[in-house]
């Protein structure tokens, strides 16, 4: 089964896909936060065949909700009256930094962050 992992964000929201079997998470794409996301993410999910969506549980420093995990919430609900699909929370501090820190100041970041909360939850299964 195809994952789709999010890394949500209020500006931009990065994408990530596994492998068929699920083992391996890959940058996918970067999109707007705009009033289009949810469709922009349902075309994916048609798209590439997904059975199941990470999305990234932000929290702070002390394991606390931030002020991104409201939309990651709003987004959660909005997919899965959308798609049907089975949606999971990963929790992540600082992915975005990881993956700045990993491939450098590039436009797929995003992209990376959300692979590095897919890799993380494929790992635990």
């Amino acid at each position: 089964m195809r994952y789709l992992g999010i890394d949500y964000g209020t500006k931009r929201v990065g994408l990530a896909l596994s492998d068929e079997g699920g083992n391996m998470a890959f940058p996918l794409a970067v999109v707007k936060n705009d009033a289009k996301l949810n469709d922009t993410i349902v075309n994916y999910v048609k798209e590439k065949q997904v059975g199941a969506i990470v999305i990234g549980h932000s929290l702070d420093m002390k394991g606390n909700e931030n002020a991104a995990h409201a939309g990651a919430q709003a987004l959660m609900l909005e997919l899965t009256l959308a798609t049907g699909l089975p949606i999971h929370l990963e929790p992540e501090w600082f992915t975005t930094v990881a993956a700045t820190r990993f491939q450098g100041k590039t436009e797929l970041k995003d992209a990376s962050a959300a692979a590095l909360i897919l890799e993380s939850y494929l790992s635990r299964q």
